[in-house]
């Protein structure tokens, strides 16, 4: 079996990675990366057909490798993945979120929706079931502490900002590259958390017939 995980950070890489080796380690991965995605995103301040294109171009080089199904783990590109999906259906395309936000909404009424990635606020709340009541907080700083490479101050910042969140029934991590931070969210809310990348890994495995029904 094998997967092509496609990222436009690269901060992603390396928690996809270990989830893939925690709940399926025998699966082949192919990593594609263009971090120049999210640097134009921010600097034209919303989706345009051009980015679009260039997600079906990366779509259709990565169903070209002979890949079992796609990943796409860069969470403020919705819509151009949902057009990904809908030119290589019936082959598994998924968002980076999906899986989890189908386990936040069984699991809680109000989440917590933490982020360090601006439009991934502006574009995620909308794909959560209209029934949940929505609490979007952004870790300010904190990306530009991982693009830094200071990990430390990255995670301190984003386990500061997650505490606005403690009345909430759980805590949502809405990027791959939060996931190393889940456990002090967790210390520090005292609130069930759930990463992106831990979920997408379990229903990936589930809908190839890998994992359990």
């Amino acid at each position: 079996m094998r997967i092509a995980l496609i990222h436009a950070l690269k901060h992603s890489i390396v928690p996809i990675e270990a989830s893939f080796a925690r709940h399926w380690p025998d699966v082949r991965l192919m990593n594609l990366l263009d971090d120049s995605l999210s640097a134009d995103l921010a600097r034209e301040g919303g989706l345009t057909e051009a980015m679009t294109e260039r997600f079906l171009r990366l779509g259709r080089y990565a169903a070209g490798t002979g890949s079992d199904a796609i990943l796409f783990t860069c969470s403020a590109f919705g819509p151009c993945i949902e057009a990904v999906a809908r030119a290589h259906a019936p082959m598994p395309v998924l968002k980076p979120n999906e899986a989890m936000i189908e386990q936040a909404a069984a699991r809680g009424k109000k989440i917590g929706l933490l982020s360090t990635f601006p439009p991934t606020l502006a574009s995620m709340p909308r794909e959560f079931p209209p029934s949940i009541e929505l609490v979007p907080k952004l870790a300010d700083g904190a990306l530009g502490a991982l693009d830094r490479g200071d990990r430390a101050t990255h995670d301190r910042l984003v386990v500061e900002a997650s505490k606005d969140l403690r009345d909430c029934d759980l805590i949502a991590l809405a990027q791959y590259s939060l996931a190393p931070a889940a456990a002090g969210v967790a210390e520090a809310t005292g609130r069930p958390v759930l990463t992106t990348p831990d979920s997408a890994v379990l229903k990936l495995k589930k809908m190839l017939g890998a994992g359990p029904d």
